[in-house]
């Protein structure tokens, strides 16, 4: 009887063992779920589908490709959710609740643009999700990363991208190539209004003349009377704080009427690949927000695998810089060992990462390394500014007469 109960109390003991086992094993993961709510529709889709999408589906695959992310000793294969924000602050702050309180996801990719980043970041933050904003031009991400622990920002300053500007034309005025006359149009949203009153503040600063000065709808594309009103000033500089649809717009219309200054500045979208299948040879000598080095070997291995893999080209600016934030996540998860957020964030905030824009360290949770000018030269939109960096080359004044 005794040994008949000692086998029963061992048989028990091993049940119990393995099935213990058997649920160890079961909340072990078997992927990293990663979500985001991005613009596939409304004002923003031309970005995000030319800036942020398409990285966030090449880093995926590849990631997916080499067989997943090195967590401790596993390998987790990516399973993405994501939604459509349609444009609209209400339908981003939805979708990313949605993803954190019902979906589940691991970690949550940002949104493309200045207006969705802000409006998820509260979301993100009280959530404890690393926020890696890239395509988010702003003055507030300073205070911004004080109040947002977790919140890392791969974009600059508005005044830092005004001020790039103006230090290229101050150059170009010490040349005697451009005199100190400019006129200047902006998007009236937060991106437009912050980058217009920083470029304001820089002109005064350094001795400009703002002949002309003024904003305009999001969505606007009938633009002929600001770009009338701007020939007739005849100013050597005219700067556009623009969104793609009226980047497109602004140039058509600037090309159309003969607005031809010595330098020709439009914001987001000037770096896409679409402007340069939209213009041609009419490219030439534009300037706008972003850049690359071309000469780079990290850069043209991307640009390759890009093109490979979606059928299409990066643009010149951001693109580089969100699938470099990518590898900075992907680092971090690895170096951390864990899915744990707060980890995984810690190690964002102290850590040097190895990317294709060089390596990467976020000083006060803010990575202040891109370029803020680039112009396009000989069918390559060639960062210029800061003038100082190892790749910049000096700018092309005047621009050639439209064609």
């Amino acid at each position: 009887m005794k040994l008949r109960r000692c086998s029963k109390i061992l048989a028990v003991t091993a049940a119990l063992a393995i099935a213990g086992l058997g649920a160890a094993h079961a909340q072990q993961p078997s992927s990293i779920r990663i979500g985001y709510a991005v613009s596939k529709t409304g004002p923003y889709a031309g970005g995000a589908t030319t800036t942020t999408l398409p990285n966030y589906q090449l880093w995926v695959k590849e990631i997916n490709d080499a067989g997943g992310i090195k967590v401790g000793d596993r390998r987790l294969p990516i399973e993405v959710v994501e939604y459509d924000d349609r444009s609209s602050s209400e339908e981003a702050v939805r979708a990313i609740e949605r993803l954190i309180n019902q979906d589940k996801v691991d970690f949550v990719l940002a949104p493309w643009g200045t207006a969705l980043n802000l409006a998820v970041g509260p979301v993100l933050d009280r959530a404890g999700y690393p926020h890696l904003a890239v395509t988010s031009v702003s003055d507030m991400i300073t205070q911004l990363s004080k109040r947002w622990k977790n919140a890392f920002f791969f974009g600059d300053t508005s005044a830092n991208y005004a001020r790039g500007v103006v230090s290229v034309l101050d150059q170009l005025r010490k040349d005697g190539k451009i005199g100190d006359t400019v006129a200047m149009v902006s998007v009236a949203d937060q991106f437009g209004i912050e980058l217009s009153k920083a470029a304001q503040a820089a002109l005064d600063k350094a001795g400009f003349k703002l002949v002309y000065n003024q904003n305009y709808p999001i969505g606007t594309q009938d633009l002929q009377s600001l770009v009338n009103e701007m020939r007739r000033r005849n100013p050597d500089v005219v700067l556009a704080f623009s969104y793609p649809p009226d980047t497109i717009a602004f140039t058509d219309q600037a090309k159309a009427l003969g607005l031809n200054p010595k330098v020709f500045y439009t914001a987001v979208g000037t770096a896409f690949p679409l402007y340069k299948q939209r213009f041609g040879d009419n490219i030439e000598g534009v300037m706008g927000t972003g850049g690359i080095n071309p000469n780079s070997p990290a850069i043209k291995d991307y640009m390759e695998r890009h093109q490979k893999a979606l059928g299409k080209e990066p643009d010149r600016w951001l693109s580089p810089v969100t699938y470099a934030s990518l590898q900075v996540l992907q680092q971090a998860i690895e170096r951390a060992g864990t899915l744990d957020r707060q980890a995984v964030a810690k190690e964002i905030r102290s850590g040097t990462f190895d990317t294709i824009v060089g390596q990467i360290s976020l000083q006060d949770q803010v990575y202040s390394g891109g370029w803020m000018v680039g112009q396009w030269q000989n069918g390559e939109f060639q960062a210029i500014a800061p003038l100082n960096r190892d790749g910049a080359r000096p700018a092309l004044v005047p621009k050639p007469a439209w064609k």
